[in-house]
């Protein structure tokens, strides 16, 4: 039994790996919502110049609390903050310093494996079911990926102003990436497998 869950969530991490490289490289999907910065040199010589070799995540306008900021400190900063909102531009940025690589291949094999892992809790999960029939086994499937892509798509969309064409493109990249996980682990799992 073990045997069949291992295979089938290895033999569904490829088939998710594979539809995501295709949304990625073939299709639009992988670009929706992006854009490139108006007078991007200026931008990037100021980025540049400013936070140097220092990677994050930063937040701007920033409240004014430095690195590690309590919930205490937040409260406090957040009529100041309100203001600044008021009259500045505000977002996220993830900045990397110069010397990045374009699609290295840690980052293919991290997602890869990502993505078997994934399709591997996927197998687990319908392996513990007792769904009777294809279609219901895939839709179980389907709709493990669909409480992932909302998980992490619409709190970021809703709190980071992620644009909505972007939310739903890569919401459909997850879905469909579970879908086609779906129709090989439900066939290889059938009812009751959990109890063999």
């Amino acid at each position: 039994m073990a045997k069949r869950v291992l295979l089938a969530g290895i033999l569904g991490g490829i088939a998710m790996f594979a539809w995501s490289s295709i949304a990625h490289m073939v299709l639009p999907l992988g670009m929706t919502g992006i854009r490139e910065i108006p007078n991007e040199q200026a931008v990037l010589n100021a980025m540049n110049t400013t936070m140097g070799q220092r990677s994050g995540l930063y937040m701007f306008p920033g409240m004014g609390l430095g690195d590690n900021p309590s919930m205490k400190d937040v409260n406090a900063a957040m009529p100041q903050y309100e203001k600044k909102l008021a009259n500045n531009p505000h977002g996220i940025l993830i900045y990397h310093p110069p010397g990045g690589k374009a699609m290295e291949p840690r980052q293919l094999v991290t997602e890869f494996l990502t993505e078997v892992i994934e399709a591997l809790l996927a197998a687990w999960l319908l392996s513990r079911t007792q769904l009777g029939g294809y279609a219901a086994r895939v839709g179980f499937v389907l709709m493990v990926g669909a409480v992932a892509a909302i998980a992490t798509n619409v709190p970021y969309w809703n709190w980071y102003g992620f644009p909505s064409n972007y939310t739903i493109a890569y919401m459909t990249i997850e879905i469909v990436g579970f879908l086609v996980t779906g129709l090989v682990a439900a066939a290889m799992l059938k009812q009751g497998t959990a109890r063999a």
